[in-house]
């Protein structure tokens, strides 16, 4: 009777094990699966608000740029603003579609939540699992780029550090190494620093010099250049860059002329830095071994939106969907700005920002579009190189 008693007892754990190893290989299988649609181990994301999806929103001083109240995320799914400065997903999300991935990695401030050591696992296993994301809207190359009001690029490299560490305790120096090596590292940190540059000098009402533009120039490129050299020792070899874009066309600067017309000199500025940061990347590429690079071209992407709006099937180029005032510039998205009824139609969502379609159309020509746009290879082509 005892032992008849044992067995009937056995007979249903022995069949609830079976069930939980069953479901455990069917998930591992589904996660095998997904794994080979991937085309980098995991993707980190360093940069701005037009990369930032929420870092922004843990940060305590009332001055830090946010985007996290409507009419942001209105397209969003469930209509939820999150954090990203646009209507609905960014540029970051779209890339890391195109890599096989179901949105942009996790805002690293939003896993820090709770119990430290909790969290120093919850960090881990994201950013072993998939990634993470350290951009911070108004960030820059230089620390005094909106100081008080971001996080700068010095600061996320610390945060990238941080994150590396905690994958090390869990899984060994070798195995972080390896899968930093197959990840994808995206970075767009420029555009303010090129705000404030010019800010500055309309301030003064005076323009720039040549030896002062070098100067500045040089800086940036010294600070990048120190940026890139410590990923690439923390262990990173796929680099995404994107340049900086037509920052003299976004409604905002606009809204600054008497005509609309964008600034010839902000353009030119950025312009110049590209020129600049195309000889830097290309300097990395042959003195580290293993260092892949490709430079999203955002200032042509815009150039070719520009002159031809209907070919991307724009019918606003120069004011933004959701604001006030002329050009839908004087004043930040928010609940009771003017809002368009058809976003897909505008490329700007703010007064800074361009919309879910533009930075959807962005995505699809950084990854695998025409050629002109990317130098030397496209992203598609980077996430398949090896080391």
């Amino acid at each position: 009777m005892k032992n008849m008693m044992s067995s009937a007892t056995v007979r249903p754990w022995l069949m609830m094990m079976m069930i939980s190893i069953v479901t455990l290989l069917f998930q591992v299988q589904q996660l095998a699966g997904a794994q080979l649609q991937r085309q980098v181990a995991a993707v980190f994301v360093l940069g701005d608000s037009t990369l930032d999806v929420g870092n922004n929103n843990y940060l305590p001083s009332k001055d830090v740029f946010r985007a996290n109240k409507p009419y942001n995320g209105i397209d969003y799914p469930a209509s939820k603003p999150t954090g990203r400065f646009s209507n609905g997903y960014n540029v970051a999300d779209f890339i890391a579609m195109k890599l096989g991935f179901k949105k942009s990695p996790p805002a690293y401030l939003s896993l820090l939540q709770g119990p430290a050591a909790a969290a120093n696992l919850t960090l881990a296993i994201k950013a072993l699992t998939g990634g993470v994301s350290f951009a911070s809207g108004g960030a820059g190359v230089l620390d005094s780029t909106y100081a008080g009001k971001c996080i700068p690029l010095s600061t996320q490299l610390r945060s990238m550090e941080a994150t590396r560490a905690a994958m090390v305790s869990k899984v060994g120096t070798r195995a972080v190494a390896a899968h930093l090596a197959r990840s994808f590292f995206l970075l767009g940190v420029v555009n303010n620093d090129m705000f404030v540059f010019a800010t500055a000098q309309q301030q003064q009402n005076r323009s720039a010099t040549p030896a002062e533009v070098a100067a500045f120039y040089t800086t940036l490129i010294t600070k990048f250049s120190a940026a890139l050299t410590e990923l690439y020792e923390m262990g990173a070899r796929k680099f995404g860059i994107i340049n900086v874009g037509l920052v003299g066309c976004v409604p905002l600067v606009r809204a600054q002329s008497p005509t609309g017309a964008c600034s010839d000199d902000l353009n030119g500025l950025a312009a110049g830095f590209n020129d600049a940061l195309a000889s830097l990347l290309s300097d990395l590429a042959a003195r580290l071994p293993g260092f892949a690079y490709s430079i999203a071209d955002a200032h042509a992407a815009g150039q070719l939106a520009f002159a031809d709006p209907a070919a991307s099937g724009y019918t606003s180029v120069d004011a933004a969907c959701c604001g006030s005032g002329r050009l839908g510039a004087e004043e930040d998205c928010q609940v009771g700005s003017t809002l368009c009824a058809d976003r897909d139609k505008w490329a700007f969502w703010d007064r800074v920002h361009p919309s879910q379609r533009a930075t959807m159309l962005s995505a699809a020509a950084y990854y695998d579009g025409p050629a002109q746009l990317t130098k030397p290879i496209n992203f598609k082509q980077l996430a398949r190189t090896t080391a």
